[in-house]
């Protein structure tokens, strides 16, 4: 995609976002869904504006100080055998990640711990931070512990950051997220995908008669599972084992054409 479609397409998806009634931080927390069960989808930058389109009269978007938009960027932690990659490519279905986000947009920074329980439903715990800790204090690791219950040796294993728009329906108790321009680094490597946008539907429970659930499946879009985790360190780290996620780079590559 050249630079000025580029724009062209991310000014039209800003246009659609600001045509949708706004929600406040403090309203959005409403529906926190700490507990949850979360449907990814894929899609192609391009599709986005039709599928917003149908979103607006149901669902109302985040807005902190008149950004819609948002900017984010983590930091994710792993043991220096790659513990938490493994567990995913390996197939364990009680799985951890562990992460530091920083909402760029509210200034805000936790370190948050994500885990499947292995009926599907996803567990997130955080604390608040000042800023990237990335020695992990001995308040962080003992978080860490009461929370997992194990004791992790943990180092920085990828950074990674992306625009966000979120999505509220107070009404039935859900959000959804809208990931774009996501991009990778570690250790002077670089990967980006500017045309790939993940959409991720939070729930108490997966519903297929939630109205984004619905509109995707018109579009014919059909729940996907990737970790955003995952995909990155196979891009970075070349000497990774990816059996498992190789039809999922190919399938993401061929969507972000």
């Amino acid at each position: 995609m050249g630079i000025e479609k580029e724009y062209s397409v991310l000014e039209k998806i800003s246009s659609t976002v600001n045509s949708f009634k706004g929600i406040s931080l403090e309203e959005m927390n409403t529906v926190s869904l700490m507990k949850r069960t979360d449907t990814k989808y894929i899609i192609n930058i391009n599709y986005l504006v039709e599928i917003l389109d149908d979103l607006k009269e149901d669902y109302q978007v985040l807005e902190i100080e008149d950004r819609r938009i948002m900017n984010y960027s983590s930091v994710y932690f792993d043991t220096s055998e790659f513990k938490f990659y493994f567990d995913h490519h390996n197939g364990r279905v009680k799985r951890t990640k562990i992460r530091q986000r920083k909402y760029v947009d509210s200034g805000l920074t936790f370190l948050e711990i994500k885990q499947k329980n292995g009926k599907g439903e996803t567990h997130k715990s955080r604390i608040k931070i000042p800023d990237f800790d990335l020695e992990l204090s001995e308040n962080l690791n003992d978080f860490i512990f009461k929370t997992t219950n194990t004791k992790f040796y943990l180092q920085p294993s990828l950074w990674n950051s992306f625009n966000r728009i979120t999505l509220v329906n107070l009404k039935d108790n859900e959000r959804a997220t809208i990931d774009l321009k996501l991009s990778y680094y570690m250790n002077d490597i670089e990967k980006s995908y500017n045309n790939l946008v993940v959409i991720e539907v939070k729930q108490g429970k997966f519903d297929r008669k939630s109205v984004i659930v619905k509109t995707l499946k018109k579009y014919r879009y059909n729940p996907y599972s990737i970790s955003k985790y995952c995909i990155g360190m196979v891009n970075l780290y070349k000497e990774l084992k990816y059996n498992l996620f190789k039809q999922k780079l190919i399938k993401i590559n061929k969507i972000s054409a």
